[in-house]
């Protein structure tokens, strides 16, 4: 029998590819295959989004983002919890393409 265990990350430097954009950006996200729900996102970067959603996302789920204006953007929802889930974009957006910060 093979035991494994995954240590818990306690702080350290960010794990995440990219830095986060803070953003207050109304938006549609819509699964594969649904008519789409109102959406709020609240941090956006070349590589993902996290967004406070009114509907249930499971995990693992591939998602339409529509940001107004934009082109929609592919997705795959990564997390879920209270309200809001993150995703990651299956290509990446470019730099030049991400909405200004809301700072």
């Amino acid at each position: 029998m093979i035991r494994a265990r995954i240590a818990e990350d306690r702080g350290g430097p960010e794990r995440r590819r990219s830095e986060r954009l803070p953003v207050d950006i109304e938006a549609k996200l819509r699964e594969l295959g649904t008519a789409g729900s109102e959406a709020r996102v609240v941090n956006i970067s070349e590589t993902g989004f996290m967004a406070e959603v009114d509907e249930d996302f499971e995990v693992g789920a591939r998602v339409w983002l529509m940001l107004p204006g934009r082109e929609r953007a592919n997705a795959v929802v990564r997390w879920t919890a209270a309200g809001k889930l993150g995703a990651e974009f299956t290509d990446p957006l470019p730099a030049d393409s991400l909405p200004p910060s809301a700072d």
